[in-house]
This record gives C-alpha cells, sequence and structure tokens, in this order.
C-alpha cells in the first residue's frame, strides 16, 4: 500500500501535464485584444517626419493607422502593399515609431510614401498610449476618430481582405 501511494504524485504530474498540453492550443495567439477598440484615438501633439510641423488629430475620415519604423524589416515587407493601397485611394497615417527622423525621411524617399502625414514618436510615447506591442501594427479609425479595428502584424492582401468591408462600411 506505501509502494502504491510513492505513485499518486507522478499521476497527478502526469495528468495536470495533459491538461496544460490539452489547453495550449485553444488559444488563438493571431489576435492581440485592445482595450481601446470602440474608444477615442489618443490626442497627441507631435511632429511630422515629412515637415516637421506640429498635428494633433487624424483627418475627418476614415483612415488606417499604421505604426512602423526603419529598423522593422517586417515593415519593409508591408511597405509596397501600403503604396498600393494608397493609389487605390485608402488614407493611412503613419506612426514613425521609435526611430530617427532623418532614417525616416530617407525611407520614404526610397520606398515611396503611401502615407497623408507620418507622426514622428521617437520615444514610444503615442505608440504607448495605444499599446503598441511593436511594429508593425495597424489601426482601423472612423471618420469620429474612434479606434474600430486592430492588427498586430504587417499588413498584406490576405489582411486587408478581411478589413476592407468594414473600412468600406465606415465611409
Amino acid at each position: 500500500m506505501k509502494r502504491l501511494a510513492l505513485f499518486v504524485p507522478l499521476v497527478i504530474f502526469i495528468g495536470m501535464g495533459i491538461l496544460f498540453w490539452i489547453g495550449l492550443g485553444k488559444e488563438d495567439k493571431s489576435v492581440l485584444p485592445s482595450p481601446l477598440i470602440g474608444k477615442a484615438f489618443p490626442q497627441f501633439i507631435l511632429n511630422t517626419v515629412e515637415s516637421g510641423e506640429s498635428t494633433n488629430h487624424l483627418p475627418q475620415e476614415p483612415v488606417l493607422v499604421n505604426v512602423w519604423a526603419t529598423w522593422c524589416p517586417t515593415c519593409k515587407a508591408e511597405h509596397q502593399f501600403l503604396n498600393k493601397l494608397a493609389a487605390e485611394g485608402i488614407s493611412i497615417v503613419g506612426i514613425n515609431y521609435k526611430d530617427d527622423t532623418f532614417k525616416a525621411k530617407q525611407w520614404l524617399k526610397a520606398y515611396g510614401n503611401p502615407y497623408l502625414f507620418n507622426i514622428s514618436d521617437p520615444d514610444g510615447q503615442l505608440g504607448l498610449e495605444l499599446g503598441v506591442y511593436g511594429a508593425p501594427e495597424t489601426f482601423l479609425v472612423d471618420s469620429q476618430g474612434i479606434i474600430r479595428a486592430k492588427h498586430v502584424g504587417d499588413l498584406n492582401a490576405d489582411v486587408w481582405q478581411k478589413m476592407a468591408a468594414d473600412f468600406e462600411a465606415m465611409k
């Protein structure tokens, strides 16, 4: 009987391991929820990358707000698609996140500028208020300045196909 009691902790450990293993597969790791969905885009007064002028509001139209940086390889991968969206008439505002303004200007000159304007956020303060995990991230913002959706990772044709209906409904 004493020998049997020695196996009880092992059985409990194996049972817990099985439960943890089953639980790992249930979480959708592609979705990072944002507490800002349905709330106003944070107030900001930041300089733009292009001209150095201060801006404190988004355009009063539906826009994509794209968080990007020159140090981000995924941002480079998505940039061509952002240029394509801009050419199709989609309004995009950039947030140059924790980056050097001179490098950002050079990047836009080399790869094209799909943005209406770029907010320079060198210390990441606006990114912090938006709950940015890193670059790239894209927010769908309606004409009233309300955040309607957030996507973490590169914006590509597959992702846009899912977001486009929401964007068009905001017009």
